[in-house]
């Protein structure tokens, strides 16, 4: 399988729950391709669905409706022990790191690899290179008690990694962790996307995990995939309420202007020291407030969108737009703003 070929796709993919009030649907019509090497996030708010879409990915849930394929193959249609062999090819990591608390941190990552009867001595060897990669080469014989959370995650990332898979899901893996440490694994999961070329799912409620590792991102709201595209397009035109609120901020829900006119300008791939504002009051000479900017740096580059507000002038907003459009920079008039 090529770099960029679909790894692992979901077709029509859906799961109820039953329940003492009934059937409760938690997916819905779910269709996702996911390719090879690349970093892709899933995110939604807390019901959304995205924690149980994850375990139908491997079939810890088993999906009422639709197909799983991993390297074209259905899950659903294998046979119990090939289940088995394709799940050793899909790593896990969790929120709460999951780590057995009377084996030391060695034990913990030998642990899939006894179940997948690796000899004890390759088994060990193999630890010792990934506890190394993940920086803690030092502490193999500590227990789970005696490490911080930032620590547990790398060992249970280690331990992931322990039967060599081809796919890392990782299930609100930085939700327990503050920001620094949380920095610190998306650079790990980084570094190990591009030195091993492993394919990572990352389920989170937080944009700034998104922004900060992920080359694509579906947004998923009410068990449904409300829309999905590289995070530089996701991020500088969200077009679903869902996509607005968690890139915007509920704080823009409605913005009304008693005067002037309100122009929204999208920043989709500047460098991020380009002074596109500067540059367009000097050169129209008038004035601008700024109501609303959601602006990240991704990359070097600027990325969302800032609503202004201008003069009511019908000569001045001429040149602004002549000038906006002359630099590539999208713009167009707005009067509502809702998210």
């Amino acid at each position: 399988m090529a770099k960029g070929d679909p790894i692992i796709k979901l077709d029509k993919l859906a799961k109820e729950f039953q329940t003492s009030q009934g059937a409760i649907k938690a997916l819905d019509d779910i269709n996702l391709e996911i390719k090879e090497g690349e970093i892709f996030g899933i995110i939604g708010l807390s019901g959304a669905g995205k924690s149980t879409l994850v375990r139908c990915i491997n079939l810890l849930e088993r999906p009422t409706e639709g197909e799983v394929l991993f390297e074209g193959q259905s899950l659903s249609k294998l046979s119990p022990a090939k289940l088995r062999k394709a799940r050793q090819s899909m790593g896990m990591i969790f929120q709460q790191f999951n780590l057995m608390a009377q084996r030391s941190v060695l034990k913990n990552i030998c642990f899939p690899m006894e179940i997948a009867g690796v000899p004890k001595k390759d088994a060990i060897k193999r630890a010792k290179e990934l506890l190394a990669m993940v920086g803690l080469g030092d502490r193999e014989n500590a227990y789970p008690a005696q490490l911080s959370g930032g620590q547990k995650q790398r060992v249970a990332i280690a331990r992931a990694l322990a039967t060599r898979p081809k796919v890392l899901l990782c299930d609100e893996a930085t939700s327990a962790l503050d920001p620094n440490t949380t920095k610190a694994i998306l650079e790990l999961l980084k570094k190990i996307n591009q030195e091993l070329g492993i394919t990572i799912i990352i389920i989170t409620h937080e944009m700034d995990v998104i922004e900060t590792v992920c080359d694509r991102v579906a947004i998923i709201d009410k068990s449904h995939i409300a829309e999905m595209g590289t995070v530089s397009e996701i991020f500088s035109e969200p077009k679903s309420v869902i996509g607005r609120q968690l890139i915007l901020g509920e704080s823009v829900e409605h913005i009304e202007f008693e005067n002037g006119r309100m122009f929204r300008i999208v920043f989709d791939g500047h460098s991020t020291y380009e002074p596109i504002l500067s540059n367009l009051i000097m050169a129209c000479k008038i004035p601008v407030s700024i109501l609303h900017a959601a602006i990240k740096d991704i990359n070097g580059n600027a990325t969302g969108q800032m609503i202004i507000q201008v003069p009511d002038n019908d000569l001045d907003i001429a040149k602004m737009l002549h000038h906006l459009k002359a630099n590539h920079v999208p713009v167009e008039e707005v009067r509502n703003y809702d998210v």
